[in-house]
């Protein structure tokens, strides 16, 4: 049989990973929690982040759970070891993990085809439709580009599309790579996931979690959604910057068009510090902890490399010299050691989970600001201990970094500004909108209007509420969209003009921001409507 160039580089790779490899000794010395208060603290004030909680467990023992900061600016409340956080992308292993369940029970294999349960399922491409498995789904090596689909479902957090829709419109989203070539990170195959689980299963993915995984394990206050949660008192509020200051963010219901929970797969899951203690003490295994819920050939499945990813995508203060993506979880290795771990973000609330095996040690991190940066701050600072780095400041380490790019930003977003006040003070007398007003149609993501009010232009999404904001002149027929709800950035609005001086086209792309969110969107003018119709 011939391994693809992939599969080849991968397995020299782990081949000679040993020979590179110069583990760590381990430490054995206890941590040192008022220490690790303090990193925290400094943590939280470095990024401007309000509320955090932390575990940490060791040779199957919990030795660290706590809270830190306050779940809301609204109310203060403080953070302690059962707030309550969305997890987001943290979810996908436990998707996975499901996934896992039903393969124990010789219900479905890794690499069945997603249409042998889904017979809908569609791809822009027949072929690879055709070919696609249910690893195919977990892996993020589909040939879509990264983050196709997310205004389906994540961004900004408002649609309303059943899991129905979102399975047929899958099949308009052009793929950007060869199948199964490269690494892309995407949520939309993890809603198929869950509903291969739902289907198979029988039962929403939703009460599959929970029955299944979630309260085996003890974890009582988690639930596989918002809206779902027991006991919705210790919730923490998502939070952002806003016009230069942190602000909490409103917090949407999630889609009741979705009876098999499936929408909620990529990323709905809430819990608490405590709670993922024990999620983590079963995967370490060790004494005390929970049962294990896998087979042990199970387990070894999720943590095995599927896709390369290249080392500079995942960069890490420490020696490494793979990375990976198994089944739901990220691995690498550093300072010798495997590592396994996830990060989840939503808008206003990010995540980690860590996993070293070998050392018997895992570190959840979780926060209620968009700052990625303090989570990983502090995970570092919790490896280094165990694994004998001294003398590392990693708070100031990212920091400094980020305070460049975001002054840097700043300063881009600040200049389309002036140049829209530029332009509106050069414009003598009302603009003529007449050109740009109408319907627009994108497969993927349905309709888009542009409209007049009052002497404004206008844009509203019909399938996401949020996404509603003033078209303000910027050069020539490019518009900045001002969205009414300012958590959303400011995106840039190119219209294409055609023959006879009339909009045929827009496209959306953010201003700032390491992507643009609206890369998916093909939005074509609509035909008018006859009278009468």
């Amino acid at each position: 049989m011939l391994l693809s160039h992939s599969w080849c580089r991968l397995l020299a790779c782990l081949i000679s990973l040993p020979a590179l490899a110069q583990t760590a000794p381990p430490v054995t010395a206890p941590l040192d929690v008022a220490a690790l208060d303090a990193v925290v603290a400094r943590t939280l004030t470095a990024f401007d982040v309000p509320g955090m909680a932390v575990a940490v467990v060791k040779d199957g023992q919990v030795v660290l759970s706590k809270g830190y900061g306050v779940s809301s600016l609204k109310t203060r409340a403080p953070v302690d070891a059962n707030t309550l956080f969305g997890i987001a992308s943290n979810t996908k292993a436990l998707t996975a993990a499901a996934l896992g369940l039903l393969v124990d029970e010789g219900k479905l294999r890794w690499d069945d085809k997603v249409t042998a349960y889904i017979p809908e399922f569609q791809l822009y491409d027949a072929n690879v439709t055709a070919e696609f498995t249910v690893r195919d789904l977990l892996t993020h090596r589909s040939g879509l580009g990264a983050g196709a689909g997310d205004l389906l479902l994540r961004y900004p957090d408002s649609t309303n599309f059943s899991i129905q829709e979102v399975l047929h419109n899958l099949r308009y989203i052009k793929p950007v790579s060869s199948f199964r070539s490269q690494y892309a990170y995407n949520n939309s195959l993890y809603l198929v996931a869950g509903e291969v689980v739902a289907r198979v299963a029988k039962q929403p993915w939703t009460t599959f979690v929970e029955t299944r995984l979630l309260q085996p394990l003890g974890m009582r206050r988690s639930a596989a959604s918002f809206a779902r949660l027991p006991d919705p008192t210790n919730v923490a509020e998502a939070h952002t910057p806003v016009e230069g200051r942190v602000q909490v963010l409103r917090r949407d219901l999630e889609s009741t068009t979705d009876p098999t929970g499936a929408l909620l797969s990529a990323g709905g899951i809430y819990s608490s510090a405590n709670d993922l203690s024990q999620w983590v003490r079963m995967l370490l295994g060790g004494p005390g902890g929970p049962a294990p819920l896998l087979k042990p050939a199970t387990q070894r499945e999720l943590w095995t490399p599927q896709t390369l990813v290249p080392v500079s995508a995942w960069p890490t203060p420490y020696p490494t010299h793979f990375a990976a993506y198994g089944l739901g979880w990220r691995l690498n290795d550093v300072r010798g050691y495997q590592q396994v771990w996830h990060t989840g973000g939503n808008p206003g609330m990010v995540s980690q989970i860590t996993l070293l095996p070998e050392l018997h040690l895992g570190i959840v991190v979780l926060t209620n600001q968009a700052s990625r940066d303090a989570y990983t701050a502090v995970t570092n600072q919790i490896e280094d201990h165990y694994m004998g780095v001294s003398g590392r400041d990693r708070v100031q380490e990212l920091r400094d970094p980020a305070n460049v790019l975001a002054a840097a930003e700043a300063q881009r977003t600040t200049a389309v500004w002036q140049q829209v006040a530029t332009t509106q003070k050069s414009v003598l007398k009302r603009p003529d909108y007449a050109p740009y007003r109408g319907r627009y149609h994108d497969a993927l993501f349905g309709d888009m209007s542009v409209y007049e009010q009052g002497a404004q232009l206008w844009v509203k999404a019909a399938r996401s509420r949020r996404l509603m904001g003033q078209l303000l002149p910027y050069r020539d027929h490019t518009f900045v969209v001002r969205w009414n709800d300012r958590s959303i950035p400011a995106a840039f609005a190119l219209f294409t003009l055609g023959a006879q001086g009339r909009a045929t086209a827009i496209k959306l792309n953010n201003i700032a921001g390491p992507r643009n969110i609206f890369q998916d969107l093909d939005l074509q003018r609509a035909p008018e409507t006859p009278p009468g119709k």
